[in-house]
């Protein structure tokens, strides 16, 4: 029987989520990380609902006016599923919506031993990329990019293949996931590498679809 994308994803996702757990302890971490976009994913609510339990959606507005409708209408589905809700950069809006924590880009990662001490429940994750740092205070994960090549900003980036990859989560301070270019066809090559689980945007949302 042929398995769905969303079927191999899910399934190496939690492989990897399992395996990092036995090296940090760090078995509260979703497996898998749907990253919203305002132009690649304009309805993130549908993939959203189609997630499975234990995933997690990191909306990323971009300071797209319907910001918070938008960030309320995947609060309802994802408290409904059993999915997490972080919210991209923005804290206020996250404390609004009920949500369960922030993702931050690299460059905002100063926030994260605050953000830590103010909403100790909160997941909080932080990008990273090709030979930044990856031992920022107060983050729980760190998303580090792009693996493989990829599109959307990453596509400029030279990839980091799955040697520097391993090689950099094995140094790292704190669990790190995979982002870009993770799909079905490659994800089986993560199992192995140090990953604790997989993020992604098209990808997540093509094998999510209805």
């Amino acid at each position: 029987m042929n398995r769905s994308d969303a079927e191999i994803l899910w399934e190496v996702a939690c492989v990897l989520a399992r395996d990092a757990a036995k090296v940090s302890g760090a078995s509260a971490l979703p497996p898998l990380l749907f990253f919203t976009d305002p132009q690649r994913t304009p309805r993130p609510w549908d993939t959203a609902a189609r997630l499975p339990a234990g995933a997690a959606v990191v909306f990323r507005h971009f300071g797209q006016p319907d910001a918070r409708g938008t960030a309320l209408r995947l609060r309802e589905i994802t408290a409904g599923r059993g999915v997490r809700l972080l919210i991209g950069l923005d804290a206020d809006l996250a404390d609004a919506v009920g949500a369960d924590g922030v993702h931050l880009p690299e460059r905002a990662l100063d926030q994260a031993r605050e953000l830590s001490k103010a909403q100790p429940q909160w997941l909080i994750t932080g990008a990273a990329h090709a030979g930044s740092a990856l031992d920022a205070p107060g983050v729980h994960a760190r998303v580090l990019s792009p693996v493989f090549p990829a599109g959307g900003p990453s596509g400029a980036t030279p990839p980091l293949g799955l040697d520097r990859f391993s090689a950099l989560a094995e140094s790292a301070a704190c669990p790190v996931y995979a982002l870009g270019g993770v799909d079905a066809k490659n994800a089986r090559s993560l199992i192995g590498s140090g990953a604790c689980g997989i993020a992604g945007v098209s990808a997540i949302q093509a094998a999510f679809s209805a």
